[in-house]
């Protein structure tokens, strides 16, 4: 735990070291593609159904929630290319570096919460009393990234496509996740959106942070507990796998 903390928090001040705008860039990027949805939906090149708060709001809040959880997706892979070096000279407990990885995702959490919170008075949107729940709903949103990321991240150490393959991934993803529009009532692309597993942990995250009804959170209690075994089995992968990727790397 001490050796992750460190590394987490050499990770963090140099992350930012050379950068003017700092931590601001976890608001641009949102900011952004709100302003992108916004024009789009406005000049009517796109129709989006009624989101049930002001659209800016909604585009915005799920846009970082869905960082979050790409964030914490990439996170493994990136830890363990970073640490190639480490892994291949130094004798350390392997798993300091997963957990240096979730120290800092834990901090981009908290930085996009007390964003977000003013944001969404500003685009007039009024919390309840669910807002305390939030941290638990981002807080499940960095285990499902993290547990999926384990999965790969072997795969990745080997073969470099699959990092380059990930952001892709992500942007198609999006589109099939209710992060910029509302849920379709019906017909292919509901079933769609339905099926996915990430669709819950979006939609219910959303409905604490603005006050509004979780539409799922029977599906939402599903996909956690099976997120939470996926990582008992990622950090199992983990531990079998790294003297095998460790051999590689010296070879």
């Amino acid at each position: 735990r001490e050796l992750a903390w460190r590394l987490a928090v050499r990770d963090l001040r140099v992350q930012y070291r050379q950068s003017y705008l700092g931590y601001l860039w976890a608001f641009i990027s949102p900011l952004a593609n709100t302003a992108a949805w916004m024009f789009l939906n406005a000049s009517g090149v796109i129709k989006v159904a009624d989101t049930g708060i002001p659209y800016p709001a909604y585009v915005f809040s799920g846009t970082m929630l869905w960082q979050l959880l790409v964030e914490s997706f990439q996170s493994p892979l990136q830890q363990l290319g970073a640490a190639k070096g480490m892994l291949a000279k130094l004798n350390f407990p392997r798993e300091a570096i997963i957990m240096s990885g979730f120290i800092k995702i834990l901090s981009s959490a908290g930085i996009k919460l007390v964003i977000l919170l003013p944001a969404l008075l500003l685009l007039g949107v009024t919390p309840d009393w669910h807002l305390v729940l939030v941290p638990f709903a981002m807080l499940l949103l960095v285990i499902t990234g993290i547990a999926l990321g384990l999965l790969v991240a072997p795969l990745g150490m080997l073969y470099t496509d699959i990092g380059r393959a990930i952001p892709l991934a992500a942007q198609f993803a999006m589109y099939i996740t209710p992060v910029v529009f509302a849920m379709p009532a019906q017909g292919r692309m509901a079933r769609i959106l339905e099926l996915n597993p990430a669709t819950p942990l979006i939609l219910t995250a959303r409905a604490w942070l603005t006050g509004a009804e979780s539409p799922m959170l029977g599906y939402f209690i599903g996909v956690c507990t099976t997120m939470l075994v996926l990582l008992f089995l990622g950090l199992l992968l983990y531990r079998i796998t790294m003297p095998l990727l460790i051999e590689r790397l010296n070879s």
